[in-house]
Protein backbone atom coordinates (compact mmCIF):
# COMPACT_ATOMS: atom_id res chain seq x y z
CA UNK A 1 0.00 0.00 0.00
CA UNK A 2 1.21 3.80 -1.08
CA UNK A 3 1.31 6.12 1.54
CA UNK A 4 1.14 9.93 -0.34
CA UNK A 5 2.48 12.46 2.27
CA UNK A 6 1.22 15.74 1.15
CA UNK A 7 2.78 19.47 2.03
CA UNK A 8 1.02 22.87 1.83
CA UNK A 9 3.26 25.57 2.95
CA UNK A 10 1.36 29.12 3.54
CA UNK A 11 1.98 31.90 6.30
CA UNK A 12 -1.80 31.57 7.00
CA UNK A 13 -2.05 34.93 8.71
CA UNK A 14 -5.75 35.97 8.80
CA UNK A 15 -6.75 32.41 8.26
CA UNK A 16 -9.88 32.05 6.44
CA UNK A 17 -11.48 30.23 3.73
CA UNK A 18 -8.97 29.98 1.27
CA UNK A 19 -6.62 28.67 3.54
CA UNK A 20 -9.54 26.05 4.48
CA UNK A 21 -10.19 25.43 0.98
CA UNK A 22 -6.20 24.66 0.41
CA UNK A 23 -5.64 22.25 3.40
CA UNK A 24 -9.21 20.66 2.25
CA UNK A 25 -8.21 19.59 -1.23
CA UNK A 26 -4.95 19.11 -0.11
CA UNK A 27 -5.98 16.45 2.49
CA UNK A 28 -8.56 14.88 -0.43
CA UNK A 29 -5.44 13.57 -2.48
CA UNK A 30 -2.74 12.39 -0.16
CA UNK A 31 -3.18 10.14 2.44
CA UNK A 32 -0.72 12.33 5.17
CA UNK A 33 -0.77 16.21 5.12
CA UNK A 34 1.91 18.09 6.54
CA UNK A 35 1.08 21.64 6.86
CA UNK A 36 3.72 24.24 6.57
CA UNK A 37 3.48 27.41 8.41
CA UNK A 38 5.98 29.94 7.19
CA UNK A 39 7.94 31.53 9.94
CA UNK A 40 7.56 35.40 10.57
CA UNK A 41 10.86 36.43 8.94
CA UNK A 42 10.48 33.75 6.23
CA UNK A 43 7.28 36.11 5.52
CA UNK A 44 8.41 39.22 5.84
CA UNK A 45 11.29 38.43 3.22
CA UNK A 46 8.69 36.80 0.88
CA UNK A 47 5.64 40.00 1.45
CA UNK A 48 7.61 42.76 2.68
CA UNK A 49 6.30 42.57 6.09
CA UNK A 50 5.69 40.56 9.08
CA UNK A 51 2.44 38.68 9.57
CA UNK A 52 0.00 39.83 11.81
CA UNK A 53 -0.90 37.22 13.59
CA UNK A 54 2.19 35.56 15.37
CA UNK A 55 3.73 32.52 14.24
CA UNK A 56 3.05 30.02 17.72
CA UNK A 57 -0.60 31.19 16.76
CA UNK A 58 -1.07 30.52 13.37
CA UNK A 59 0.86 27.20 13.74
CA UNK A 60 -1.85 26.13 16.42
CA UNK A 61 -4.70 27.41 14.43
CA UNK A 62 -3.57 25.16 11.06
CA UNK A 63 -2.65 22.34 13.98
CA UNK A 64 -6.17 22.47 14.59
CA UNK A 65 -7.37 21.88 11.56
CA UNK A 66 -8.79 18.46 10.72
CA UNK A 67 -7.42 18.12 7.88
CA UNK A 68 -3.72 18.74 8.86
CA UNK A 69 -2.26 16.06 10.38
CA UNK A 70 1.44 17.93 11.21
CA UNK A 71 2.27 21.14 10.90
CA UNK A 72 5.73 21.82 10.46
CA UNK A 73 7.43 25.81 10.51
CA UNK A 74 8.88 26.24 7.41
CA UNK A 75 12.50 28.51 7.99
CA UNK A 76 14.16 28.12 4.65
CA UNK A 77 13.25 29.91 1.24
CA UNK A 78 14.49 26.81 -0.52
CA UNK A 79 11.40 24.02 -0.78
CA UNK A 80 13.66 21.45 -1.92
CA UNK A 81 15.78 21.89 1.48
CA UNK A 82 12.32 21.72 3.40
CA UNK A 83 11.89 18.54 1.61
CA UNK A 84 14.73 17.16 2.73
CA UNK A 85 13.63 17.56 6.16
CA UNK A 86 9.47 16.43 5.65
CA UNK A 87 9.94 14.25 2.73
CA UNK A 88 6.69 14.27 1.36
CA UNK A 89 5.33 12.80 -1.81
CA UNK A 90 3.30 16.13 -3.56
CA UNK A 91 3.35 19.87 -2.72
CA UNK A 92 0.33 21.67 -3.13
CA UNK A 93 0.48 25.87 -4.23
CA UNK A 94 -2.14 28.01 -5.32
CA UNK A 95 -2.60 28.41 -8.74
CA UNK A 96 -1.10 32.17 -9.00
CA UNK A 97 2.10 30.17 -8.96
CA UNK A 98 1.16 28.16 -12.11
CA UNK A 99 2.93 29.55 -15.07
CA UNK A 100 5.18 32.00 -13.42
CA UNK A 101 8.78 32.08 -13.39
CA UNK A 102 9.10 30.59 -9.17
CA UNK A 103 6.39 28.34 -10.16
CA UNK A 104 8.63 26.42 -13.14
CA UNK A 105 11.52 26.60 -10.51
CA UNK A 106 9.33 24.85 -8.17
CA UNK A 107 8.50 21.94 -10.84
CA UNK A 108 11.65 21.83 -12.14
CA UNK A 109 13.17 21.47 -8.77
CA UNK A 110 10.88 19.19 -7.15
CA UNK A 111 10.78 16.60 -11.02
CA UNK A 112 14.75 15.94 -9.89
CA UNK A 113 13.45 14.26 -6.42
CA UNK A 114 10.25 12.70 -7.95
CA UNK A 115 8.27 15.35 -6.44
CA UNK A 116 4.35 15.98 -7.91
CA UNK A 117 3.19 19.92 -7.71
CA UNK A 118 -0.36 20.02 -7.83
CA UNK A 119 -1.94 23.62 -7.99
CA UNK A 120 -5.70 24.30 -6.57
CA UNK A 121 -7.67 27.36 -7.47
CA UNK A 122 -6.71 30.79 -5.74
CA UNK A 123 -9.38 32.36 -3.85
CA UNK A 124 -9.47 35.50 -5.61
CA UNK A 125 -12.52 36.86 -3.27
CA UNK A 126 -10.89 36.08 0.06
CA UNK A 127 -7.18 36.61 0.81
CA UNK A 128 -5.18 37.39 3.84
CA UNK A 129 -3.73 40.33 1.82
CA UNK A 130 -6.98 41.72 1.15
CA UNK A 131 -7.43 41.67 4.60
CA UNK A 132 -4.49 43.06 5.91
CA UNK A 133 -5.26 46.34 3.76
CA UNK A 134 -9.98 46.08 4.97
CA UNK A 135 -7.42 46.43 8.69
CA UNK A 136 -5.12 49.10 7.85
CA UNK A 137 -7.87 51.21 6.50
CA UNK A 138 -9.94 50.61 9.94
CA UNK A 139 -7.33 51.78 11.87
CA UNK A 140 -5.48 54.28 10.14
CA UNK A 141 -6.66 57.83 10.60
CA UNK A 142 -8.53 58.89 7.21
CA UNK A 143 -7.49 62.04 5.66
CA UNK A 144 -9.71 65.20 7.43
CA UNK A 145 -10.48 62.93 9.60
CA UNK A 146 -10.51 64.75 13.27
CA UNK A 147 -7.85 62.92 16.19
CA UNK A 148 -8.82 62.19 19.30
CA UNK A 149 -7.25 65.19 22.01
Amino acid sequence: MVHRVGYAPGVYDLFHVGHLNILRHARSQCDYLVAGVVSDEMAALAKGHKPVIPLPERLEIVRSVRYVDAAFVETVPDKVETWQQVRFDVIFKGDDWRGTEKGERLERDFAEVGVEVVYFPYTVHTSSTQLRRALDTLVSPQPGALSAP
